[in-house]
């Protein structure tokens, strides 16, 4: 029972779907595992995946997409086939009063006028902080917020931590000799320098695309270093590990439904 429970509560899924761009992911793999899972788990896991459910649903109207709506609406229909009564009409409360509020949240957003403008500089500098994922959602809110995630700077930076060292692709492309050049090169907004004839977010996506598609097919996957299921964390695993070695961790792709029969 208590391998069980620790199993589950590696998962991490309460802190997942409090973060907005892993809401959707963390209601399919709740609502898989409860269709799978739930009859055959010990009451205790019972509990533990109906507040979890429930925190889902209380958690949506500070979702802002309506991919997480439907997320959480395949989460109700998994729910409303797995819980016994009591635990359902309870579920189906919950998520009516959270679907109420994200629509008057977003009535609300939509009605309010002459919103903050950030400067471009500023906007850049807060992109920074963003990974691969966020910074791709931030480019399509607006025109201005496209343009500062477009910065070459934070693509070749997103290029080196995904790929590696990016001094490899410059030179691979023909791009830089063996001593450095500073007429290649410019100065982006937050002071730092980058190769000013390389399209950063060209060769990311080159590079992407070039991964084995369970890479970003999946979001979850089982690091043999930690011996654990993680979540991908710009494709790699997010946990410190002792003696990292150069490359990559050994990570297997992990779905939703592998995911469930592991807790059962």
């Amino acid at each position: 029972m208590a391998g069980a429970i620790e199993r589950y509560q590696k998962l991490g899924l309460r802190d997942a779907l409090s973060l907005t761009y892993r809401y959707p992911m963390a209601c399919k793999e709740l609502g898989v595992i409860l269709r799978l899972a739930y009859s055959k788990s010990p009451k205790p896991l019972q509990s533990l995946l109906l507040e979890d459910t429930l925190a889902a649903f209380r958690l949506l109207p500070l979702m802002q997409t309506q991919s997480a709506v439907s997320a959480a609406h395949l989460l109700m229909q998994s729910a409303a086939a797995a819980f016994p009564k009591q635990k359902r009409v309870l579920a189906t409360t919950e998520f009516k009063q959270g679907k109420v509020a994200h629509k008057r949240l977003s009535r609300t957003q939509r009605v309010e006028q002459d919103p903050i403008q950030l400067p471009q500089d500023v906007l850049m500098h807060l992109f920074s902080f963003l990974d691969m994922q966020s910074l791709v959602s931030a480019g399509m809110v607006c025109w201005s917020w496209h343009a500062a995630a477009s910065d070459n700077c934070l693509w070749k930076f997103h290029y080196s931590t995904h790929f590696g060292d990016s001094d490899s692709f410059l030179k691979f492309e023909g791009l830089q000799g063996d001593s450095p050049a500073e007429d290649g090169q410019f100065r982006s907004s937050d002071g730092v320098h980058t190769n000013a004839d390389v399209d950063w977010r060209d060769a990311f996506k080159r590079a992407y695309l070039g991964l084995p598609s369970w890479r970003y097919k999946f979001n979850r996957g089982y690091c043999g270093q930690c011996s654990a299921i993680v979540w991908l964390n710009n494709l790699k695993c997010p946990n410190q590990h002792s003696e990292q070695q150069f490359g990559s961790p050994r990570l297997k792709p992990v779905s939703p439904s592998q995911i469930a029969i592991a807790n059962l």
